[in-house]
């Protein structure tokens, strides 16, 4: 009896886990699909597409594991362990403006029904479509309104993993989650290639193919010609400033950091190792960073050196603050971060007109006013 009892259990356990994430010891296979990115394998047969995610915390686990299986067809037999998501998705909950915008692109908007955290979007459309009631407003991401995501019925929900992440209630619903990982990436391409898996999401596999073609192509040209133009000094690059007393700046083997080094510049702290951010405090960052030729900064409320300097007393010792060459992005009237993660291609053509002086043609960053 107690045999029965214990098999029983065990199957149950086994029937939770092929709908779940992966057990923390499975390991990651590749393929041929991913070539850049390191957090994404994609494997396609003719029944299903299995997507596996690596764990960025944890090296050599899975994050999660879906199987994409086209809505019209039937589940094949013997499908392999992941959470299954009927494709393309039509009524998507996304948490971030950075999914909306790649949606946009793969030419399936229509697909976003609801949003969490819509104070932090900036697109026009969605802040419309939420005033009017065409997109449910869900709420927080941290605790969204249960009430209006059933209502919403959506077929998947996208939203960026952190680790140990549990998403608490929304999990019970029995909506597949999608762990858009992409922003862990530590190459500019890496994370562009992303988008061939939302290209599979949501019926697009041929346009989401295309243009990460057309993006790797750009981006590795001009990276190419910068290569080739060998200039005997380049820039010393500085990112961000000190807010509340931290100030974060790009590990040295980071996105940010291959994008700058791509671009023609030096980062500060490229002989670091760290794949993020490097928590700093002002002297820290001066110490290393004093003499930097260009200073690139991310805000919405700098627009001239008093500004800055009001912000924090000591940012007129930076060399490049006493040379005016510091430049701003302000996010509230830019897309910036929406636009870039999948168009690397464009922001290092945006560091390379501005290390090589050509600000008449920047779209983000604009000289500090005097």
């Amino acid at each position: 009896m107690k045999a029965k009892f214990f098999l029983l259990i065990s199957l149950v356990v086994l029937l939770v886990a092929c709908r779940g994430n992966v057990a923390e010891n499975q390991v990651v296979t590749t393929d041929s699909i991913i070539t850049q990115a390191q957090l994404l394998a994609m494997e396609r047969t003719d029944g299903y597409t299995l997507v596996t995610i690596r764990d960025p915390w944890k090296s050599g686990r899975v994050l999660h594991r879906y199987v994409l299986v086209p809505t019209e067809a039937q589940l094949p037999a013997n499908l392999p362990e992941g959470t299954i998501v009927r494709t393309p998705l039509r009524r998507a909950l996304v948490y971030s403006g950075v999914h909306t915008s790649v949606m946009r692109e793969l030419g399936v908007y229509d697909a976003i029904k609801g949003v969490c955290d819509a104070q932090f979007f900036t697109d026009p459309e969605v802040l419309a479509d939420i005033k009017d009631g065409k997109l449910a407003d869900c709420g927080s991401s941290m605790a969204p309104t249960i009430e209006r995501v059933i209502d919403m019925q959506p077929d998947g929900i996208l939203l960026s993993p952190y680790q140990d992440a549990t998403y608490g209630q929304i999990t019970a619903l029995d909506i597949p989650i999608i762990e858009c990982a992409d922003y862990m990436e530590t190459t500019p391409l890496g994370r562009a290639e992303w988008v061939k898996f939302y290209g599979e999401l949501l019926g697009q596999r041929e346009r989401a193919d295309s243009l990460y073609e057309a993006v790797e192509q750009a981006y590795n040209e001009l990276k190419a010609k910068v290569g080739k133009e060998g200039k005997n000094t380049s820039p010393l690059v500085l990112t961000e400033m000190v807010i509340s007393g931290i100030w974060n700046v790009p590990g040295g083997n980071s996105y940010m950091a291959r994008l700058i080094q791509d671009a023609g510049g030096i980062h500060p702290w490229a002989d670091d190792k760290s794949t993020g951010s490097l928590n700093l405090d002002f002297n820290q960052v001066l110490a290393v960073a004093h003499d930097a030729d260009v200073w690139l900064i991310k805000s919405f409320n700098i627009h001239t050196y008093a500004d800055l300097k009001g912000a924090y007393s000591l940012n007129d010792q930076f060399e490049a603050f006493k040379q005016h060459k510091v430049y701003v992005c302000d996010t509230n009237a830019t897309r910036f971060y929406e636009r870039f993660p999948f168009h690397p291609d464009i922001l290092l053509l945006e560091y390379y007109n501005l290390l090589n002086h050509h600000l008449d043609q920047l779209q983000f960053f604009k000289p500090l006013e005097q």
